[in-house]
């Protein structure tokens, strides 16, 4: 009876389509040491997003999770809302809305379903290095769409033999000679959205000897000829988004598709990764609040309003660690909209250490919840396995703490 007691209670208010129960229940982490760092246009956007999410995000993430089925509809209702293009010109559909204000939009995309959270911030790394490097014209083309869902968009940056050293990236750009076409080949993996994309924004060498001055990104068009691609991976989490590999087999891609210069991709993928780094943290932190969410509603579901000390005490502790990594990330993220050079070892820190919450203190609520932790239809076994490829994506926090030593040591150097 007390299982089916909070298989009906506890999974209320993130799995079914009650708005109020939803916000409710999250608003109780609303601290107002984080609010304060709000704008009235960022509180009210998180209104905005908090209920589209209740209504039309959250009650899908179960079933997406055990179906995996691609969360169309769940990214559609965000972007019909108008949320697709928080950082962009109003001229291609965008709201040109701050870091900040995206951050506090992933956070709760991220605490509904994780999963949608990939496709929506996908959309964004997508669209951004062509607002920030392509030309007008491609701007005018591809951003529309991506903004406003029509069309989906991928970042392919990954290959099987380079990782995190993109520097040893092997798909080649050739040029064609006396044409103004570039011809790719090669192969790239663990591309989110990479199956569905109808544009890629790839990145290849026109010199593998040049290392990253070799480095050169392309806007391709998803039905170019010679361009296929593989069957979705089976995942761990993140059921509601594809992860895929994508092929090139001498894909003509016209000049004027380049972003930037040859050999400038290097700069566009370090542009690039400040954004995606907040949207990873910003997973982070809604990941470790929906878990948190999930706890204390299935131990009211057990206990009723007055729960036990020692459950009162494990939940302190999350609480805690939730506003921490809410105030590092809201911190970093405005620092982002300020500075003309964030610190990147800053932004690994943000990466690392919201991560790393999501993580750790989805795993604390399994525990707290003992053998109700596992249950599916309570959800926190689901932010476990989400939350963990967010330590690996987006530069994995081991790349994060060695970006921080190199410029911990740089600092000493200095002292000398």
């Amino acid at each position: 009876m007390k299982t089916d007691a909070i298989r009906m209670r506890s999974a209320s208010p993130l799995a079914t389509g009650d708005p109020d129960g939803h916000i409710q229940l999250h608003g109780l982490l609303d601290e107002a040491a984080c609010d304060r760092l709000l704008s009235e246009r960022e509180l009210t956007l998180r209104t905005q997003i908090r209920e589209v999410v209740a209504a039309d995000v959250a009650p899908r993430a179960r079933e997406l999770d055990q179906s995996h089925t691609f969360a169309h509809d769940s990214y559609q209702a965000l972007a019909q809302a108008g949320f697709g293009g928080l950082l962009f010109p109003r001229r291609w559909g965008g709201t040109e809305d701050t870091n900040v204000a995206y951050a506090v939009a992933m956070e709760e995309i991220a605490a509904g379903c994780a999963a949608t959270s990939l496709v929506f911030m996908t959309q964004m790394h997508a669209a951004y290095p062509i607002w920030q490097a392509g030309s007008e014209r491609l701007a005018d083309r591809h951003l529309p769409g991506i903004i406003d869902g029509s069309a989906y968009g991928a970042l392919a940056i990954t290959e099987p033999d380079a990782g995190s050293d993109v520097a040893s990236m092997k798909t080649r750009a050739r040029h064609d000679g006396s044409s103004d076409i570039y011809r790719l080949s090669g192969s790239k993996t663990f591309i989110t959205t990479g199956d569905k994309a109808n544009v890629l924004v790839c990145f290849a060498t026109v010199d593998p000897r040049l290392g990253r001055k070799g480095i050169t990104a392309f806007v391709v068009d998803g039905d170019s000829p010679g361009l296929t691609r593989g069957n979705p991976f089976h995942k761990m989490g993140m059921h509601g988004s594809t992860t895929a590999e994508v092929f090139l087999d001498q894909v003509p891609v016209r000049a004027d598709h380049m972003l930037g210069s040859e050999g400038s991709g290097w700069q566009v993928v370090m542009a690039s990764v400040v954004k995606s780094r907040i949207s990873a943290a910003a997973q982070g932190v809604g990941i470790a609040r929906a878990a948190y969410a999930a706890t204390l509603a299935a131990l009211r579901a057990i206990h009723g309003r007055t729960l036990p000390p020692e459950a009162l005490f494990a939940l302190a502790d999350l609480r805690g660690q939730i506003l921490q990594g809410r105030l590092l990330l809201l911190a970093t993220a405005r620092d982002v909209d300020h500075a003309d050079n964030p610190s990147r070892a800053q932004i690994g820190i943000m990466k690392q250490t919201c991560t790393d919450l999501g993580f750790k203190v989805s795993t604390a609520a399994a525990r707290i919840l003992g053998p109700y932790g596992d249950l599916a239809d309570l959800g926190v076994e689901r932010c476990v396995r989400d939350a963990k490829v967010t330590q690996i994506y987006d530069g994995t926090n081991e790349v994060q703490r060695l970006l921080v030593g190199r410029e911990t040591t740089k600092q000493l150097e200095e002292l000398e």
